[in-house]
């Protein structure tokens, strides 16, 4: 298992600068984002579509450090209900999937999308509760006639281009929780599945290593994401955890985003690598740093040093002790 970086915190500076960087902190993959919220500070996804050997260049930059690409990165809403902007991020998705195709890369890493909750709605509507009925039925229209003809059409590229979609789950967003993302993935194929960002999950009171087997037994997890989350009592048992407080005001906040071992002990990281791997899961751990209280190179270098102790370097042994 890899410790990997989403490398969007060092876009500021040049990618040969972020990758000496990582390669000094032992880290084994990086994320690129190529469009979206991410953006592409370290990847121009359209001229490296057109120029083989900037890929060249790119991968052979990557490897002078001893990085792989885990993913590449872009998350925006294929499914918003303003024609033109669900284009450029449709646009960038299946350039994204054709690009990982290109560089050899298994995974693009993305959201699911969140549509209007009727035709003719400028505004998406992530809906929480089937009453009033209303509720529900613009559930079933984002489901039914928006989300499964545009992810079955998505899928059918991904599959051409042999690029796995890692859906991350995300509150307001369609899918944000394991079952949602199954049913997506069922309605679908199996190029569709999981970024699992266990951030999200924290706040929403799911347990992470029972999420974690819930997707493995379905060969839906096809990237994670390593970023903590810590909910702030204090907050949350006057006003929950469903917060519209600013990210920056962080004393009043229910719930924060924050460094790993920050949020969580090591003890609970140690059990989120070793249930990974009771599920079959090999891949990059990609630190993705979005903790306020300190900066992106401290966040970034503290959580590298907790995972270093928890991720196994080896292949599993056999159960000689059980022959």
């Amino acid at each position: 298992m890899d410790i990997g970086v989403l490398t969007v915190p060092l876009g500021g500076e040049p990618i040969g600068d972020a990758a000496a960087y990582l390669d000094g902190l032992g880290v084994d993959a990086v994320e690129l984002g190529v469009g979206g919220w991410p953006g592409e500070d370290h990847v121009d996804r359209e001229r490296l579509l057109g120029d083989g050997e900037a890929r060249d260049e790119l991968l052979g930059l990557l490897d002078e450090y001893g990085l792989r690409i885990s993913a590449l990165a872009t998350h925006n809403n294929p499914l918003h209900p303003d024609e033109e902007r669900a284009a450029a991020a449709d646009r960038e998705l299946r350039e994204a999937i054709e690009l990982a195709d290109l560089l050899g890369v298994d995974a693009v890493t993305c959201f699911s999308g969140l549509p209007a909750g009727a035709p003719g709605d400028s505004t998406p509507n992530w809906v929480t509760a089937p009453w009033p009925t209303e509720h529900a039925d613009a559930l079933d229209y984002q489901w039914d006639e928006v989300a499964v003809p545009y992810w079955r059409d998505l899928a059918k590229h991904a599959a051409h281009h042999g690029v796995d979609v890692a859906i991350e789950m995300h509150p307001n967003m369609l899918v944000y929780e394991p079952t949602g993302m199954a049913a997506l993935r069922e309605a679908t194929n199996e190029r569709i599945g999981a970024n699992f960002d266990p951030s999200h999950l924290y706040w929403q009171g799911i347990d992470v290593t029972e999420a974690i087997r819930f997707l493995g037994e379905r060969d839906a997890i096809h990237h994670v994401h390593a970023k903590d989350t810590r909910v702030y009592e204090a907050n949350s048992r006057v006003k929950g955890v469903l917060d519209t407080t600013g990210y920056a005001e962080e004393a009043d906040r229910s719930w924060l985003f924050r460094s790993i071992g920050y949020g969580h002990g090591e003890e609970h990281w140690k059990d989120v690598v070793s249930t990974l791997r009771m599920v079959g899961y090999e891949g990059a751990l990609s630190i993705e740093h979005e903790d306020s209280l300190t900066s992106a190179r401290e966040g970034l270098e503290k959580a590298v040093d907790v995972l270093d102790r928890a991720v196994f370097e080896t292949e599993p042994g056999d159960a000689y002790w059980a022959e």
